[in-house]
């Protein structure tokens, strides 16, 4: 497969994930976070710092726009709900380091 087709397909996936993000907005950020590690915001920092390795400049509301298909406040408001005790143990045993 020649770079071109790699890049393409790369992208493509990618532009799914963030579909598939956004039609999953019952799924919060903490659920994410436990069970694979990362959630948006880890996409959103991802997209900002290879904007930064091609030399692009991009603060980080403009990179969680990307991901989130919206202003993060706006999407924080309408759908981010409270973590539960639950969770919030599952996010404290997964990630130590926080």
């Amino acid at each position: 497969m020649d770079e071109q087709t790699r890049l393409e397909l790369e992208a493509a996936a990618f532009r799914r994930l963030l579909q598939h993000l956004d039609e999953r907005k019952d799924v919060q950020n903490i659920d994410l976070m436990n069970l694979a590690g990362f959630c948006r915001n880890c996409l959103s920092r991802w997209y900002e710092e290879a904007a930064a390795g091609m030399g692009i400049e991009m603060d980080r509301d403009t990179a969680r726009e990307a991901v989130y298909g919206m202003p993060y406040s706006e999407w924080k408001a309408k759908y981010q709900t409270e973590a539960s005790d639950a969770q919030k143990a599952a996010f404290e045993k997964s990630n130590p380091h926080g």
